[in-house]
């Protein structure tokens, strides 16, 4: 159980890039970072594209106005000369900044925290896993929900076999605010949709990358050898990137498995799901009740786990921090990763690569991973809806 003590022995001297005053993102990032108040410090920031505005913002969350940076070159520049510089940096801006940002954010000998998707591709992907490699730094990537504690009951569950071999493997990610032209008047929806800015993707990109993660977090050993994706653009100034899509992926272990991912899933709130069947039982989680783990075993009565509770796996309480029946969701999910960062990079600088061999959170590889997804997703789509093999 969490508490509030300290996990590392002090806090990592923290900054963001982007995540300002109209970022949709930021403060997802800073109540995850700052929730314990022992792992990380805001200390530094380039939130803006404005100068001005991105200093104004600094300054009122209680960042010293001389570490309120116009860009993050200099910030990383004039914070290198600091004996209390930064030693963490958190990438909050669009998918086409990630890689540069990334990259100088290394060669600034910075660990990193990047939002998803990683890269446009993955050999972007796989030279900054080298170049982290080189340079002995971590970088996570926020996969928001991912941090919800009883998805690790969920892992042990499947993994000690009580739900048997694997068949089915159901995901989803929708919702319908989008199901209009809103990058018409929304800033945040009108680089979405833009290839330049946004990658070879939308939805595939944005949403479906965390419940593919969130299914990698449950199904480590399963592997994708084939799949299909049929994506399409209901708003048509989209195209060629997709408001909605399909995907049907086949398992090395025989399972079978569908995605579909769509921002015009009109009046729906219920957004996240995962369910995986077996031979013996099925699992089904949302995001919408994230505190509650459905199993449904063959012959006997339907049982709804919940979060806190002592009959939970050990793994799922670790990081339990209200109690069973106090709700919690998105930002104490989003606590967690950060934490785990946290002690990812804790760990990083003290050498200690035992400790980091079986340590979960969403890392590089998960990152490269969620790459490879959409670049096979689309791959699939472009040649007219055809199976591919998982490259």
């Amino acid at each position: 159980m969490l508490n509030g003590e300290k996990k590392i022995q002090k806090p990592l001297r923290w900054a963001m890039v982007g995540g300002g005053r109209t970022s949709q993102v930021g403060y997802k990032h800073r109540t995850g970072a700052l929730r314990d108040n022992t792992a990380f410090t805001l200390v530094a920031g380039a939130f803006d594209v404005d100068a001005q505005r991105g200093r104004d913002f600094g300054i009122n969350l209680g960042v010293a106005a001389d570490r309120c940076y116009p860009d993050y070159k200099t910030m990383f520049a004039e914070e290198a000369k600091r004996k209390d510089g930064i030693e963490v940096v958190s990438i909050a801006t669009p998918n086409g900044t990630h890689y540069e940002i990334c990259k100088a954010a290394l060669y600034a000998g910075l660990h990193v925290i990047c939002e998803k998707p990683l890269f446009f591709t993955s050999d972007e992907a796989r030279e900054i896993k080298a170049l982290a490699e080189e340079k002995g730094k971590i970088i996570g990537v926020t996969y928001g929900f991912s941090g919800s504690q009883i998805l690790l009951q969920a892992r042990k569950m499947i993994e000690n076999g009580e739900l048997g071999d694997i068949r089915l493997v159901k995901l989803h990610y929708t919702h319908g605010f989008h199901a209009d032209a809103a990058e018409k008047e929304n800033s945040a929806v009108q680089w979405r949709v833009d290839p330049k800015i946004s990658g070879p993707s939308y939805v595939l990109g944005d949403l479906s990358t965390h419940t593919y993660y969130i299914s990698q977090l449950l199904l480590p050993a399963m592997k994708i050898e084939k799949l299909i994706c049929d994506r399409q653009s209901f708003i048509k100034n989209r195209a060629p990137l997709e408001d909605n899509a399909h995907v049907i992926m086949h398992y090395d272990n025989g399972a079978v498995g569908t995605m579909w991912v769509s921002a015009i899933d009109a009046g729906c709130h219920r957004s996240q799901g995962v369910r995986i069947v077996g031979t013996k039982a099925s699992i089904e989680w949302r995001d919408s009740c994230p505190n509650q783990l459905l199993f449904e075993e063959q012959g006997k009565p339907n049982q709804v786990l919940f979060r806190g509770m002592p009959y939970l796996y050990e793994e799922a309480l670790a990081e339990e921090r209200l109690g069973a029946l106090h709700e919690e969701g998105l930002s104490d999910a989003w606590a967690n990763i950060y934490l785990r960062f946290a002690m990812a990079i804790d760990a990083q600088n003290r050498g200690d690569k035992e400790f980091l061999k079986n340590f979960i959170y969403p890392d590089i590889n998960a990152g490269l991973e969620g790459v490879r997804w959409i670049e096979n997703c689309v791959r699939s789509a472009n040649e007219g809806a055809v199976w591919v093999d998982f490259k």
